[in-house]
């Protein structure tokens, strides 16, 4: 073999490579706070992250709340280990640690560790204040400007149960992914507000699975949350919903398998 031949086709393969690492996963799911439940890692940690990463999902949700002190933390819950987040300053939520020896994420944090992959997207909720609403659009804003921040907008999509702070952060960047949570919106009313899509639980959406159709019919995504049944993941890949999320991303996976 000639050391042209040999070059161009080592130059191919890097190629190759390099297309394959900037391509992120289209599989339809969604790990539901991460990876956690089949190997035990706390829900929304780093270790949750990098398991969804590592089985390949084509998203990995989690949860933002801001502290007294203004800082974005990841958190399901509106307490940490008994701590409330939004009364609460970052210093002494660092008191406390998770199961697995991680203390709370920053988003910033969060964020750096999924921008060190290419294949799953981060699904970024930010929570409804129970402070006021206009905390909830700060919310919102302040997650959109960390994103641009770390120049980690090809990476996220955003979600939220917070129709103001939805809209805060579709107005603070117009190109912002964000689909709605709560269910009580038409795809007609989400499009006229610049949402993405919609993302609601599954109970809705077989209440009125016309829904499906419509938004996509808008150009509108479509998620349902959270499911975990098999014979629930079979129905919506019916109907041909674009993701799924789950606490079980394993069988997720076996189930679109087991249908192809």
């Amino acid at each position: 073999m000639s050391k042209l031949v040999l070059g161009t086709i080592l130059f191919l393969l890097t190629m190759l490579s390099s297309f394959a690492q900037n391509t992120f996963h289209s599989n339809k799911v969604i790990a539901h706070r991460g990876a956690w439940k089949a190997q035990g890692n706390p829900q929304n940690s780093l270790a949750s992250l990098r398991e969804a990463i590592r089985l390949g999902c084509e998203g990995s949700e989690f949860d933002v709340w801001m502290t007294a002190d203004g800082v974005l933390v990841v958190n399901h819950d509106h307490e940490f280990m008994g701590m409330d987040i939004e009364s609460s300053t970052y210093e002494q939520l660092l008191s406390q640690k998770m199961a697995n020896g991680e203390q709370i994420p920053t988003l910033k944090e969060y964020l750096t560790e999924g921008m060190k992959q290419r294949g799953t997207k981060l699904i970024l909720e930010f929570k409804p204040s129970r402070v006021s609403v206009e905390r909830s659009e700060q919310v919102g804003e302040k997650a959109v400007q960390t994103v641009h921040e770390l120049g980690a907008q090809e990476w996220v999509d955003y979600i939220t149960f917070s129709y103001e702070g939805g809209k805060k952060a579709i107005a603070t960047d117009p190109k912002a992914r964000v689909a709605y949570l709560t269910g009580d919106k038409s795809p007609a009313q989400l499009k006229e507000d610049g949402f993405f899509g919609f993302d609601y639980n599954i109970r809705v959406l077989k209440n009125k699975p016309e829904w499906i159709k419509e938004a996509h019919e808008l150009g509108l995504t479509t998620n349902a949350w959270t499911v975990n049944l098999l014979e629930d993941m079979a129905w919506l890949l019916e109907q041909q919903v674009n993701f799924i999320t789950t606490d079980e991303p394993e069988l997720l996976f076996t189930v679109i398998k087991d249908l192809r």
